[in-house]
């Protein structure tokens, strides 16, 4: 049995945002109700370009329902510009974490999200030259290369977790292999300069400061940087991030996955009694 935050079951039992809204600016589909889960995102921005309101429809589980809520929330109030840099772990650290076998609802919300901005700038609904891999569910090549990409994905079972790809007859799973090595095979050359201690951490807090605080504190949450040994990036949680249950994940799956991401994929969160 799964175990969900308070966040998950609050926005899964008074979702926000159910709907649809007149006259949208954007608005996409995404899923199949033949697959399991299905998500509508409609939005509408005001005279300054920002989004001034959005409405989902799902039909999916417990948090299919939570994502879509969660990411209507998130996105009211930015630009597009805003809106396109959110991504499905920053999804999943609102709710508090997902159970990774439901990461792949938080990716669907970020995928809805790209394809109504798109509709709204006119680009075309659907990529070309993506291939199906998983015939049980649908997803393509793209998708699943994205997904390895973004979350830094090692596994068929975690391919499975955030795409559904590779979860029904198993057919698939050879195919979704060779996509996981051929991605982090091409990931490989990236080599970036090493860092000084020092501008190790002055990055780190940067990073602090413009990706990972604000997330926390629209939640209550907050984050101090305590020291940087190495590679191990000591921190202690505030306010509500403090008291969660489900802290280590978002320290773990958002804050981590951010450090690597834009500082060194070598870091490591490890958290200390404040």
């Amino acid at each position: 049995m799964w175990e969900y935050t308070e966040k998950v079951r609050e926005h899964f039992l008074n979702p926000r945002n159910v709907g649809e809204v007149e006259n949208p600016d954007g608005v996409a589909e995404v899923g199949s109700i033949a697959c399991g889960d299905a998500l509508k995102l409609s939005f509408k921005l005001d005279e300054n370009k920002r989004i001034k309101e959005a409405k989902f429809k799902t039909f999916g589980c417990a948090s299919a329902i939570a994502s879509s809520s969660a990411l209507t929330e998130l996105i009211k109030g930015m630009t597009l510009e805003e809106a396109m840099k959110v991504s499905n772990q920053d999804i999943a650290a609102y709710l508090g974490g997902l159970p990774q076998e439901k990461m792949h609802c938080s990716v669907m919300g970020k995928e809805a999200l790209e394809k109504a901005i798109e509709n709204y700038q006119g680009a075309p609904a659907k990529e070309t030259g993506a291939q199906i891999i998983c015939e049980c569910f649908g997803v393509t090549d793209r998708e699943i290369e994205r997904a390895v990409r973004e979350n830094n994905l090692t596994t068929v079972e975690e391919v499975t977790n955030y795409t559904k790809a590779g979860g029904g007859c198993g057919n698939c799973h050879d195919a979704i292999r060779q996509i996981i090595e051929r991605v982090r095979a091409e990931a490989k050359p990236a080599v970036r300069p090493k860092l000084t201690t020092i501008q190790k951490i002055r990055m780190i807090e940067e990073a602090l400061e413009r990706e990972i605080r604000p997330s926390l504190k629209h939640d209550g949450g907050d984050i101090e940087l305590i020291d940087v040994v190495g590679n191990r990036v000591l921190v202690a949680t505030r306010g509500a991030c403090a008291v969660c249950k489900a802290s280590d994940i978002t320290l773990k799956h958002f804050v981590e996955a951010k450090l690597r991401e834009l500082v060194s994929p070598d870091l490591i969160i490890e958290e200390v009694a404040p």
